[in-house]
């Protein structure tokens, strides 16, 4: 269970958050999504400790984010920030392999290597797994940094934005694979997406913010309205139902 009370933030004179509080109970893909700005990635940083908390708390599976050692909350929740700096010389394998790191601390098991093989075959690297992450297409060296976080084997994986630059094909090929690890594995998954389409297919829950403040909160089918669309996003576009799912023409 991931708890989330009164939590405020704020960047100089604009404050990014307003007093949110969630309870994201384990299991699923949930969707944050919402306009730019809307505090849906500082949300994601601060779960994942990577900002510190300025007010409220959160604790993941009763381990209260800023209080606990940072390598005991990495097994627990691992996270995909949006923008990552690695050597392009690395390996598909040596990549995926880093998300072993905060339990072998450098010194690989054969249960760290076994994980590193079950996500690669998770996310159908193996044929590419000796190959450097230079010669990769976008939708290949995305499926990689998921695999990555994949392989930290914690119970919840939040994933920032991780279709950017992805064209439709591996778009919804990630999203499916996703949506079956959360299934199969018992993962929870939670991702920000702009794409409001990709949420209301492959999501069990979604929250929408808008100005650091939580609108909506509840299953897509239910959610994603007209209404929506007015209050969150500020347009007319409009919600049409195709095999009873929400989607949105624009």
């Amino acid at each position: 269970m991931i708890d989330i009370d009164g939590v405020s933030y704020r960047i100089g004179g604009q404050q990014i958050l307003r007093d949110v509080s969630l309870r994201i109970a384990p299991g699923g893909v949930v969707a944050l999504i919402g306009p730019n700005g809307a505090g849906k990635s500082t949300l994601l940083s601060l779960i994942a400790r990577l900002q510190a908390l300025q007010s409220g708390r959160i604790s993941v599976n009763g381990l209260p984010v800023g209080q606990v050692a940072d390598d005991a909350l990495a097994r627990v929740l691992a996270i995909l920030p949006q923008d990552l700096t690695v050597t392009s010389r690395l390996t598909v394998r040596d990549l995926v392999g880093f998300g072993r790191y905060p339990y072998h601390k450098g010194r690989p098991t054969a249960q760290d290597d076994a994980l590193v093989a079950d996500a690669l075959r998770s996310f159908d690297l193996e044929d590419i797994a000796g190959r450097v992450l230079e010669t990769l297409s976008g939708g290949q060296r995305q499926r990689a940094f998921v695999a990555m976080a994949y392989a930290q084997d914690t119970a919840y994986l939040l994933l920032d934005e991780p279709l950017n630059n992805l064209d439709i094909a591996a778009s919804r090929a990630l999203m499916t694979r996703l949506q079956m690890l959360a299934a199969e594995k018992g993962r929870t998954v939670i991702i920000v997406l702009h794409d409001i389409n990709y949420a209301a297919a492959y999501a069990d829950r979604i929250i929408a913010l808008k100005e650091g403040q939580v609108i909506a909160d509840g299953p897509p089918r239910q959610i994603i309205t007209d209404g929506l669309l007015q209050d969150v996003f500020e347009t007319g576009a409009k919600v049409f139902r195709v095999d009873d799912r929400p989607v949105v023409l624009v």
